[in-house]
């Protein structure tokens, strides 16, 4: 598969445009040969296209310029190719509420792109469903791991979603490459240990980890210098917020075989979980913070109320 043809399958397959619909490519200095290549696809398709360039942002979750805002809010369909994530901004929320169909594709690299959309998004959607089917109406999320993990979710009445890559309906958001169910729970406890990938680390070393104790949904503990800075940094700007733990997510794109160290990829791999520090908003929780980070973990067990969740495998 080529950068043209990953491009192809996401303008037609996930995104679905139209010949009368209007599509916005939101790029960066940085990912202008990904954005150029989705704008070339659109094209074909579409004769109102528009590609919008904008220096890299400082942070993921930071808000883009108005001017890209405005843009994403116009459209019918948004494909954003950024470094930093547009993801948990309440520019992509508002896009959203104003019927824009969107898909984000952050830190996104050629072959981050060619390895995660040479995929069958209608087999994702399928494990989608039947994670979904396994998860949501629990009490209790407990994930496990032989290298320390002990964790409990309680998602209340929180909503769990799917990303499954195919975002054909107003108001539909995506993150390609996708597959992943997740949920933002109301009170979290325990230990997680994340073994595989994780900002700004990338890719862990074998037998390296990364510890972080939660109490009550705030992380109180975390063993790694650099993430406690980033974490900090935030803390300077909303407080104990920036402390949220925001996200339970469980990967399957049964495509992706290996971590590759792009945590976009990486966290949809199947039979992985992702947990996540900070902003919220965006998913379905009540947080804002001008961070997200997610760090997954290899080869949980997960229990939804006691009972163990088939996960999806590679």
């Amino acid at each position: 598969m080529s950068l043209d043809d990953a491009a192809k399958t996401a303008v037609e397959q996930c995104m679905a445009l139209e010949a009368d619909e209007s599509c916005a490519i939101i790029t960066d200095d940085k990912r202008w040969d990904i954005g150029k290549a989705l704008y070339d696809t659109a094209s074909e398709i579409s004769d109102d296209v528009t590609i919008t360039r904008y220096p890299v942002g400082n942070q993921h979750g930071e808000e883009p310029p108005a001017a890209v805002a405005a843009a994403m809010a116009a459209a019918d369909v948004v494909l954003a190719p950024t470094t930093k994530s547009l993801s948990h901004t309440r520019a992509r929320g508002n896009a959203n509420d104003e019927g824009a169909r969107i898909a984000t594709l952050p830190g996104i690299t050629q072959k981050v792109m060619v390895t995660g959309l040479a995929a069958d998004y209608e087999n994702i959607d399928e494990h989608c469903k039947d994670v979904l089917a396994q998860v949501e109406d629990a009490e209790e999320i407990r994930v496990t791991t032989e290298k320390g993990t002990d964790i409990t979710f309680e998602p209340g009445d929180r909503e769990w979603y799917d990303d499954t890559g195919l975002c054909h309906e107003p108001g539909d958001f995506t993150n390609l490459p996708a597959g992943e169910v997740f949920v933002s729970p109301e009170n979290v406890n325990g230990k997680y240990v994340v073994d595989g990938t994780m900002r700004p680390h990338g890719l862990l070393e074998d037998g390296q980890t990364l510890e972080f104790e939660v109490e009550d949904g705030y992380v109180t503990s975390i063993s790694d210098d650099e993430i406690r800075e980033q974490v900090e940094t935030g803390a300077e700007e909303v407080g104990q917020d920036a402390y949220n733990l925001a996200e339970l997510g469980i990967g399957t794109n049964v495509a992706v075989t290996e971590l590759v160290g792009s945590v976009l990829l990486d966290e949809k791999a199947g039979g992985t979980v992702h947990i996540a520090i900070g902003d919220d908003a965006g998913i379905g929780g009540d947080t804002d913070a001008p961070l997200h980070l997610d760090g997954i973990i290899r080869e949980p067990t997960v229990y939804a109320d006691g009972e163990e969740v088939e996960l999806p495998q590679p």
